[in-house]
C-alpha cells in the first residue's frame, strides 16, 4: 500500500461515510474505490439505463430536493 497526500473535501466524505458505515476517511476512500472498481462499464451503463424508468419506485425526488436546498 502506498501512501499519498492529497486534499479532500470534508463535506464531499460525510454523506458517503454515513451510508458505508466507515469510521475514517481512509476507511471511506478506500472502501468507495474497491466499490468503484467493482462495477463494470457495462453495468453502469445497463443501471443508466433502467433508472429512469424506476427511479420513482425508489427515490423521494421531494425529499432528495428539500436536503439539496438545505445544503445537507
Amino acid at each position: 500500500m502506498s501512501r499519498t497526500l492529497t486534499d479532500v473535501d470534508d463535506a464531499m466524505v460525510t454523506f458517503p461515510q454515513q451510508q458505508l458505515g466507515t469510521k475514517t476517511k481512509r476507511d471511506t476512500i478506500n472502501r468507495a474505490l474497491a466499490i468503484a472498481a467493482s462495477i463494470s462499464a457495462d453495468d453502469r451503463a445497463r443501471a443508466l439505463r433502467w433508472l429512469p424508468a424506476n427511479a420513482d419506485a425508489f427515490l423521494d425526488f421531494d425529499v432528495l430536493e428539500a436536503r439539496e436546498q438545505a445544503g445537507l
